[in-house]
């Protein structure tokens, strides 16, 4: 990679994504319930990665448009209610958490795509943001699931 500005730019996203892997770990060390601890689990695994990808993109590994680009939902949970504090990991308050974590990732890459003009730079960070914005569709969708359970009244 030639661009010394890229090259520091990935390796801020690639500490990013080093510490929402702690934070998933950390959160799933406390969790008790199997399907809160699969979907941490899981979120962990996306955010290694994320890592992986993107020392893979400034290693050449990776080119543009690698990443899909599938438009998530945004159902703006996280944007409506207060984050939980970390240590009221419920079933419902963990995913509550999670989605508020994947807003300020998406929110981080996106901003730094703004900063950007059209090219490669700018499509790597708007499809990492992309993938941020996918994680926090699942955990939101998990989210209302869990606080808002069927009822057997429909």
């Amino acid at each position: 990679m030639e661009d010394k500005k890229l090259a520091t730019l990935i390796d801020i996203a690639i500490k990013r994504e080093e510490e929402a892997y702690a934070f998933y770990t950390d959160i799933l060390s406390k969790s008790k319930d199997k399907s809160v601890k699969d979907t941490l689990t899981f979120l962990a695994n996306e955010e290694k990665k994320h890592k992986e990808f993107l020392v893979g993109y400034k290693s050449g590994k990776y080119k543009m448009n690698t990443l899909s680009m599938d438009k998530p939902v945004d159902y703006k949970i996280a944007e409506y209610l207060n984050e939980p504090e970390q240590e009221n990991v419920d079933e419902s308050n963990v995913y509550l958490l999670a989605a508020h974590r994947e807003r300020r990732s998406h929110d981080f890459y996106k901003s730094l795509a703004d900063a950007h003009p059209e090219g490669e730079v700018k499509t790597m960070l708007l499809e990492m943001a992309n993938q941020e914005m996918k994680h926090k569709e699942k955990v939101e969708y998990l989210y209302s699931n869990a606080a808002f359970p069927q009822t057997e009244g429909g």
